[in-house]
């Protein structure tokens, strides 16, 4: 069942203390991101959000359901949870959940980025080996056959 576009403007605004947040259609759920962060997603007007291991325990304690999906003929369980229901009265009391989901995205983020820092591309004075090919390689004739 797809969201209503109410629902969706309804979790942007609860989550609207964290950041500039916006909702993205996909995959025909909803997207929330914070900035360029995804920390959350909206699925048959429900709110979920991202958790990792330091996280999903705050989650847990609290009861929080986690978003679980078919895939195929499979149940795919996901890193994203449901927030209380106290937490979906105001923007003030979703606020705590979704700094959390923004710390996991933050997270996620910083470990997917490329680890480029220090490493020069090649050794200085050595040729990349496309360049060294085609030094060396011979020269074919443009003969007519």
């Amino acid at each position: 069942m797809p969201e209503s576009p109410g629902f969706v403007a309804f979790a942007v605004e609860l989550l609207g203390h964290v950041g500039p947040v916006r909702a993205r259609a996909m995959f025909g759920g909803h997207g929330i991101y914070c900035g360029d962060l995804m920390i959350g997603l909206v699925d048959d007007d429900e709110v979920f959000l991202k958790t990792d291991p330091e996280t999903r325990p705050r989650f847990e304690e609290a009861g929080c359901r986690q978003w679980v999906y078919t895939g195929g003929r499979k149940e795919m369980r996901t890193s994203y949870f449901r927030p209380p229901d106290e937490a979906h009265e105001s923007p003030e009391d979703m606020e705590p959940w979704g700094r959390l989901a923004l710390e996991a995205a933050r997270r996620a983020a910083r470990a997917k980025a490329p680890k480029r820092k220090g490493k020069p591309a090649s050794k200085p004075g050595k040729a990349s080996q496309p360049e060294r090919l085609r030094r060396t390689a011979p020269r074919r004739s443009r003969r007519p056959r």
